[in-house]
């Protein structure tokens, strides 16, 4: 039998190909699904619905990321790894520790008004299985340390106040994470300009008085 050469190629794709295709299948499939979990929420949202729109068969939903509660921790996952990447990134940025919150905040305000980030903060944790509950508290508990520790840096700095740390990351993510509620994407205003200006609404609140 003649093998392939540089002007007859295989028809058959290598090993790589087919990881690379199987994973943009994925995401496509990730990414219908936190959509749908953000329009409609987890119990309303449907997976033949994701299908559907898809034009795939619901077994393919299953096949490339299990059952609904599976779909759902892998959204939230998603969302979470990137706050978490983001706060990793700006814990070694330049500048004072208030430089280095305010880019993590503004980075926070902008991955919640994106789909992954927007359904960490939609999605309660009663919505999931006991396990994937478990994993989602974990992993906000890490996001929120990786705040307070950011906060800690710029007390010690003295670039800014903030006497309970554990309360002023409380408020500040808490004020941010209503923009997965009233952020309209199509809006007149773009997702950087609100997280600058809300960051910098929130900042006054423990920038050091004259």
């Amino acid at each position: 039998m003649s093998q392939p050469t540089a002007e007859t190629p295989s028809p058959f794709r290598s090993a790589s190909e087919r990881a690379a295709d199987r994973e943009r299948k994925r995401e496509a499939v990730l990414l219908a699904a936190v959509k749908a979990f953000n329009q409609h929420g987890f119990h309303a949202a449907s997976l033949d619905e994701v299908a559907t729109s898809l034009g795939v068969s619901k077994p393919t939903i299953y096949h490339y990321l299990g059952n609904k509660d599976q779909v759902l921790l892998e959204c939230v996952t998603r969302g979470l790894e990137q706050l978490r990447a983001a706060a990793r990134r700006n814990a070694k940025g330049p500048g004072s520790g208030r430089d280095r919150l305010v880019a993590f905040l503004r980075h926070y305000a902008e991955i919640i008004m994106d789909d992954f980030g927007r359904c960490v903060i939609r999605t309660a944790e009663e919505a999931l299985s006991p396990d994937s509950a478990a994993k989602f508290r974990t992993l906000k508990g890490e996001v929120d340390k990786a705040m307070r520790d950011l906060i800690e840096q710029g007390v010690a700095d003295g670039s800014i106040v903030a006497p309970d740390v554990r309360l002023t990351a409380f408020t500040l993510a808490g004020a941010l994470n209503w923009l997965a509620r009233w952020h309209q994407p199509d809006g007149e205003i773009s997702a950087g300009e609100i997280a600058r200006d809300m960051v910098q609404i929130l900042m006054r609140g423990v920038d050091p008085r004259p």
